[in-house]
């Protein structure tokens, strides 16, 4: 867990970026007209599932751009407690999503869950894509417990011990 506001910010850092590396995959996916993830295309009949690739795609491109706005709320947490709640329930969501994407995928590409679909054609590229989502997901995860942590041992900016003892009373 982020015991330092440096710690805090390259974990921080590091999930919001890889949260903007799956946007822009997205984009370029959209651009091409392609379903999947890099290195990992869908197959030929999920196409038939999807009115608008193009449209589907740059949904999750901006679903991409919100996590990486949840990641940055993370560098400094809102003093609201509500709000610091939420943007931490916000983060396990996502954190558990993308890990879910990681394992899969990497069940995919080790052969290993054939009914996720075929092995990657190139490999290369989806152990990058892999890579990336698991560096995303570790990021993600210490930031996200960090404030969890900092929220019960940290009073909120602006308060004296004094001051936050009279407001528990």
């Amino acid at each position: 867990m982020p015991r330092s506001p440096r710690s805090r910010l390259i974990s921080a850092l590091t999930a919001c970026a890889g949260a903007l590396a799956y946007t822009v995959s997205k984009v370029d996916l959209a651009r091409d007209g392609e379903l999947g993830m890099p290195g990992f295309p869908a197959p030929p009949e999920a196409y038939a599932q999807v009115t608008d690739v193009t449209a589907a795609q740059l949904g999750n491109a901006g679903l991409g751009l919100l996590m990486a706005v949840v990641a940055l709320l993370l560098v400094r947490p809102p003093a609201a407690r509500w709000l610091r709640r939420s943007v931490a329930g916000v983060s396990w969501l996502g954190i558990a999503m993308v890990g879910a994407g990681v394992i899969g995928f990497g069940a995919r590409a080790a052969g290993v869950a054939p009914g996720l679909g075929e092995r990657p054609p190139h490999m290369a590229t989806a152990v990058a894509a892999l890579v990336v989502g698991a560096l995303w997901v570790a990021g993600w995860s210490v930031a996200a417990a960090g404030v969890m942590r900092g929220a019960r041992t940290t009073p909120p900016t602006g308060t004296t011990s004094t001051t936050r003892a009279a407001r528990t009373r």
